[in-house]
């Protein structure tokens, strides 16, 4: 019998006062409204609840979905943390809160709703990636596959293809044995936990699989046109030899394709292979994953050498003489090449970057913006301010041009371009950048970490001082910035100052206060 609108007793959560029927009701969650999952009305849940160990079964989900979302993305350890199961529930979550970012008449065209899915050389990743895509399909997005790609590929194929969003299937610098999700939005936005994460985890706390038919799945190449895309930013190089280190990811295959028909460089390429195996763990930030590298280039004599991460999203560069280079002096180098072209524009740096960094880019008239430690705040940082260029410490960086997207493919055209443009060593370009004395990050444990950042604030009271990111405290001859870490009980305390000297006696006052040391 029809409902009288008098007998509506049913509303959504996105719409408390606005009450539904019955059968508009059982229509939602029959087309997976977003906000169904966890809805009181909800009676497919009540049902699988009811039946034998339903609760339990959600509870056990709910469980291991916490122990996998991050801050930035879904990463564990496989198959204890993250298995096929899971997948499958994080890709319908996901392409639920894809779908339900769609505006106007986005909503009635399925190609809007596409999800681009790609993964990295992990052994785990095509049964994962396949999982995912079961589930996303289930919950009617199209899925097309781009296959074992680099990250930065995926903010690619999201713009090209013109997509509500794409997921890489990989883990980045983690050991093998560890894979996960980066979910990006519309224009390759990251989804990160404030951004929509959240919501997906929730949406894929109580899904159940069904066996109803499917949106479809394709597969599709881009090597050409992304390749024609990453060299458009290329200027004809100079004549040098050059060493990049693969870390066995995904610059082992990408690099190559894109750069390794430059007739004028001559590249000794170490670890390409792509198969899941490391021959050093694929994080450059650690200096021993560098040896390797250094090596190289001392015994060739290169020009420089280069360090991809396992998804190929950073890297790290060491000079002529093999030493690492840090990432905050290369964000000042590239950002006096990007205000060439664009002069007066912004650019975004991580606060924990040395001044020399603002300083170069009011010399070259741009406007700098200090920013928190993320990628989803630089990413938002430079969308808002359009800005031309910006860069982390941990060797992400992020070019307007490239959608506001970090890629360490562009990073490495660009530092070939400014190479090509100076004429001179990298070294040489960097040493009038080395004018303070930089602690490097040093990490404390502290179970106590926002008291300790209280009683930093007002010890050094007389300071400069914001609360961007952690504690920031400004003098006119030294500074440091304390950030609590997000997963671990520490704190990482970065400081700089005008003398080695004074860079000592600062580090002795100020690391007292912050808890046991610790190698990290």
């Amino acid at each position: 019998m029809q409902q009288r609108v008098s007998q509506y007793t049913r509303f959504c959560p996105n719409e408390p006062k606005i009450p539904i029927s019955d059968a508009v009701c059982l229509g939602r969650r029959r087309s997976h409204y977003p906000y169904c999952p966890g809805c009181q009305f909800n009676d497919d849940e009540k049902k699988a609840a009811a039946s034998a160990g339903g609760a339990a079964r959600v509870q056990e989900t709910t469980r291991m979905l916490d122990a996998i979302f991050k801050a930035y993305d879904v990463r564990g350890t496989v198959p204890n943390q993250l298995n096929e199961d899971l997948a499958y529930k994080i890709g319908q979550g996901t392409a639920m809160f894809l779908q339900s970012q769609l505006r106007g008449v986005e909503r009635g065209d399925p190609d809007a709703a596409r999800l681009i899915l790609g993964r990295d050389m992990r052994k785990s990743g095509p049964a994962l990636c396949a999982a995912f895509s079961e589930g996303a399909r289930a919950a009617g997005s199209a899925v097309v596959n781009i296959g074992m790609i680099d990250t930065p590929q995926v903010y690619f194929a999201v713009n090209h293809l013109r997509c509500a969003g794409g997921v890489q299937t990989t883990a980045s610098h983690n050991p093998g044995h560890y894979n996960g999700f980066k979910i990006s939005g519309r224009g390759g936005a990251p989804v990160g936990s404030d951004t929509g994460l959240a919501d997906i985890k929730r949406l894929a706390q109580t899904v159940v699989r069904r066996d109803e038919a499917k949106a479809p799945v394709s597969e599709i190449d881009l090597t050409a046109p992304y390749k024609a895309f990453v060299r458009g930013f290329l200027h004809p190089p100079r004549p040098m030899r050059v060493v990049v280190d693969a870390s066995n990811g995904m610059a082992g295959k990408w690099a190559p394709i894109l750069f390794g028909d430059l007739d004028a460089l001559d590249v000794t390429w170490l670890n390409l292979e792509h198969n899941g195996e490391f021959v050093h763990e694929p994080n450059p930030l650690v200096e021993a994953n560098l040896r390797q590298l250094r090596d190289e280039v001392r015994r060739i004599g290169a020009d420089f050498g280069v360090c991809f991460d396992g998804d190929a999203d950073r890297l790290i560069l060491v000079d002529e003489h093999a030493a690492p280079v840090r990432c905050d002096l290369l964000t000042a180098l590239l950002a006096r090449e990007f205000l060439r072209t664009s002069p007066g524009a912004t650019v975004v740096y991580d606060l924990r970057s040395s001044r020399v960094v603002a300083e170069e880019i009011r010399s070259a008239g741009g406007r700098p913006r200090r920013e928190r430690v993320g990628h989803a705040f630089m990413k938002k940082a430079l969308s808002e301010t359009k800005g031309v260029f910006g860069g982390e410490l941990s060797g992400h960086f992020y070019f307007r041009d490239n959608w506001f997207c970090d890629s360490g493919m562009l990073a490495f055209a660009h530092v070939l371009n400014v190479l090509t443009r100076e004429g001179k060593p990298l070294g040489e370009l960097l040493a009038p950048l080395k004018r303070y004395a930089a602690s490097g990050e040093r990490n404390f444990e502290n179970e106590d970490k926002d008291g300790a950042i209280q009683r930093l604030a007002e010890r050094f009271k007389d300071a400069r001082v914001d609360f961007v990111d952690g504690i920031t405290v400004q003098y006119e001859t030294w500074w440091f910035n304390v950030r609590k870490s997000n997963t671990e009980p520490l704190l990482r305390l970065n400081l700089e100052a005008a003398t080695p000297e004074l860079l000592a006696e600062k580090l002795n006052l100020i690391a007292k206060d912050l808890g046991k040391p610790v190698e990290h």
